[in-house]
């Protein structure tokens, strides 16, 4: 092994002090939740808003587009149980929430997810105390 001079040292103990802070940060990569105005949106029910994010093409042979939407919900904001008109993905990107179903009642947090079938009803209830988000993929059939 050859020696190493002092000019070689300097620079290999330069470039790891360097690397350390971005070796000690490292993690998983988190999406970034948007802030939405108390008015962003269209008004579902008291403290629950819909914003439209757009609609997509679908590789699904199954469903020719999916539509994104945001559904805002203020701390303690219920959207009562409905009827799916399509199938859907919904996933917590903010908050936390009690689910009702038909034949079940469970609770979601921030970064979980779960579906909804068509022809289902589906309810909510923000139990955070921080605005909650469901980011939906709204599946349409083709």
């Amino acid at each position: 092994m050859k020696d190493i001079n002092r000019r070689s040292a300097l620079a290999l103990g330069l470039a790891a002090t360097a690397a350390t802070p971005l070796l000690i940060s490292a993690g998983p990569a988190v999406a970034k939740t948007k802030e939405y105005g108390k008015t962003d949106g269209k008004e579902l029910a008291p403290g629950v808003r819909l914003v439209e994010l757009g609609t997509f093409k679908s590789d699904i042979p199954a469903y020719k587009s999916i539509n994104m939407v945001d559904i805002v919900f203020q701390p303690g904001a219920v959207a009562a149980p409905s009827m799916m008109d399509n199938d859907m993905l919904c996933y917590i990107t903010a908050g936390e929430f009690t689910i009702k179903k038909p034949d079940r009642e469970f609770k979601i947090k921030e970064g979980e997810m779960y579906a909804c079938a068509k022809g289902t009803t589906d309810g909510a209830t923000n139990t955070s105390n921080a605005v909650g988000i469901h980011t939906i993929g709204i599946l349409i059939p083709a």
